[in-house]
């Protein structure tokens, strides 16, 4: 059985894609570790919907899962050097997919009249959390020396797809959102 440790990282180092070792926190690490953690708070998310039960769940399911891939590769292209050639390249039809999506949620959805705050189903929560650490991961990236300017546009929009996606979990699942107080 091989070992998940090596015991490399000890020292507060780590390898980017190449071998290239960097401090971990490196703004390159900064990055695609929070593209790592917004990629958790989806899987968290999705946990919650296992013995749930609404139209259109498989559907919905899968889309996230193809976010959570596409994320996966945004952070291999954010951990390969600028000098380095990136074996898998976001495109501009990534960003299309999420805009079409948003807006095949958003006819569903009654639209805002207020702010919103982060509540409602377990599942909602957990996305609006994702929402939060996309946003994370987008004001990093813009910090990566020579980013692909795909990648901060991708984790912008993925920010909108989560709030979206959060919304609409609510709605299937009877999830209540609370507006913000307005009289404090």
């Amino acid at each position: 059985m091989a070992r998940i440790y090596t015991r490399s990282g000890d020292k507060g180092q780590t390898s980017l894609v190449y071998g290239r070792r960097v401090a971990k926190n490196d703004i390159r690490v900064e990055a695609y570790g929070t593209c790592d953690e917004t990629n958790s708070m989806i899987g968290w998310g999705l946990s919650f919907l296992e013995n749930e039960d609404f139209e259109g769940k498989d559907n919905f399911i899968e889309k996230l899962h193809r976010v959570q891939t596409i994320l996966f590769h945004v952070g291999a292209e954010l951990a390969t050097p600028t000098d380095k050639e990136v074996a898998w390249k976001l495109k501009e039809a990534h960003i299309d997919e999420l805009e079409k999506q948003i807006d095949e949620w958003q006819q569903e959805l009654e639209p805002l009249k207020q702010f919103i705050l982060p509540s409602g189903h377990s599942a909602s929560s957990a996305l609006h959390a994702a929402r939060t650490t996309a946003r994370r991961a987008e004001r990093t990236a813009i910090g990566v020396e020579d980013v692909n300017p795909l990648v901060v546009s991708y984790l912008n929009r993925l920010s909108d797809f989560l709030f979206v996606a959060a919304r609409f979990v609510n709605k299937q699942l009877g999830g209540k959102e609370r507006p913000l107080i307005t009289d404090i």
